[in-house]
């Protein structure tokens, strides 16, 4: 398979999956060490990975079907990027940071807040063995299904698979949660334009039983690299995807035990915008745990942005889109009256789980699995590196934990390979 720098089949460094992680590491060898050869091969037919923005027609705003905010905005790498490719970062709180909230008549928020709360308190007082994050409820608590709501949409999984520990460890850094006005997926996409890739480009084999080069067989044929660099889900890992010769059980099992959550968002277009308030957050049913959150008119746009996880997220992307759309309706319908289905009609819906090349949304780990993340990460005899979001301890489930995990990855890469002549 010809690189794109005229040396054949032969690259200094083959990177595996363009989404944030590699793009970032590209771009990191790119400036650090110009005279390597650097390949991005990319299975999909674009360049973003679970980073992934559609057009709203007459607007210049994207919809983010993947990565919508912009987590420790001040200090996560995509904010300044944003700026350097010409993209707008818009600075409106996010609901949890004080944004717009939905007043529902007859809620007690107080005691809603004090419950969810307290046991978020209980979660990061945990001392001792790692359990899982329902192990942390309140028998019988009026809550509970709200709680177990939001912690669904933290691991994108139900709170029974999901480590105490990893949670306690994430940290995205600080504060607030940002927007990028023309999509997350795009500015991810357009930082990526200048590195060499090769879209629908299937790696199926990696054989490193040689000390030269490693062989890469992929449906378009084989080619050859100094170093490589996976940044493929954990899922696809886990799926036997990409056979290794020798294997590498270690890295197959850390993936099996640091699965993808699924988090799917389905955008509905609003016929009369001023139907329903602007920027304005909502949860759909404040009793169970099997919900939407809805962004109603985000930017103001005549979009209502519906996200659904864990297992209702795999029910309605197996059921479709009617399915899903019916979901919405009726949740968003017991707040506003019937009448607001004749308004809305559906725009986008993700699917991640049946994604072929990622297969969900973000990973998380099973209680007791969330040191096999720096296992994970670990480079392989210094010429196989992973990188990607489930390869960070603290930052997994962001694009800006993939991102600094390829500029680790590429720093590393950068090391171990001597100067070319």
């Amino acid at each position: 398979m010809p690189g794109d720098n005229g040396k054949g089949a032969e690259e200094d460094v083959v990177i595996i999956g363009a989404g944030a992680a590699g793009i970032a590491a590209a771009r990191r060898l790119q400036a650090t060490r110009p005279d390597l050869s650097i390949l991005l091969l990319e299975a999909g037919d674009r360049l973003g990975g679970r980073a992934w923005t559609v057009g709203l027609p007459a607007s210049d705003i994207g919809l983010d079907l993947g990565c919508g905010w912009l987590h420790g905005a001040r200090t996560n790498a995509w904010t300044a990027i944003a700026g350097e490719v010409g993209l707008t970062v818009d600075r409106t709180p996010a609901p949890w940071n004080g944004g717009r909230q939905l007043q529902r008549d007859g809620v007690d928020r107080h005691a809603a807040q004090e419950a969810i709360g307290t046991y978020f308190e209980r979660l990061e007082s945990h001392q001792g063995n790692d359990t899982d994050l329902a192990a942390m409820l309140e028998p019988g608590n009026p809550w509970n299904g709200q709680i177990r709501a939001i912690g669904t949409y933290i691991t994108g999984a139900e709170l029974e698979r999901s480590s105490v520990i990893d949670y306690n460890r994430y940290d995205p850094g600080p504060g607030p949660d940002w927007r990028v006005r023309e999509g997350y997926g795009r500015l991810v996409s357009l930082y990526g334009k200048p590195v060499p890739a090769k879209l629908g480009t299937e790696v199926t084999r990696i054989d490193h039983r040689h000390a030269g080069r490693i062989g890469i067989e992929t449906n378009q044929g084989g080619l050859s690299a100094r170093a490589v660099l996976l940044t493929v889900s954990t899922n696809v890992l886990a799926a036997g995807k990409i056979a290794f010769d020798p294997p590498l059980p270690d890295k197959i099992e850390a993936a099996t035990r640091l699965p993808l959550g699924l988090a799917n968002k389905l955008f509905l277009r609003l016929a009369n915008q001023e139907a329903l308030p602007a920027d304005t957050h909502m949860l759909g049913s404040l009793s169970r745990g099997a919900t939407g959150t809805y962004q109603l008119r985000p930017f103001g746009a005549p979009v209502v942005e519906a996200y659904f996880a864990g297992d209702l997220a795999h029910d309605l992307e197996r059921q479709g889109r009617e399915a899903a759309f019916s979901f919405a309706a009726d949740e968003l319908a017991a707040q506003f009256g019937a009448d607001i289905r004749r308004e809305l009609s559906v725009a986008h819906m993700s699917a991640w789980a049946a994604a072929p090349h990622i297969g969900g949304s973000y990973s998380y780990a099973e209680p007791g699995a969330s040191d096999l993340r720096g296992l994970l990460a670990a480079p392989h005899d210094e010429r196989i590196f992973f990188a990607g979001e489930a390869c960070s301890r603290s930052r997994y489930s962001t694009a800006h934990g993939a991102y600094e995990t390829g500029v680790a990855a590429a720093d590393l890469i950068a090391g171990s390979l001597p100067q070319n002549p």
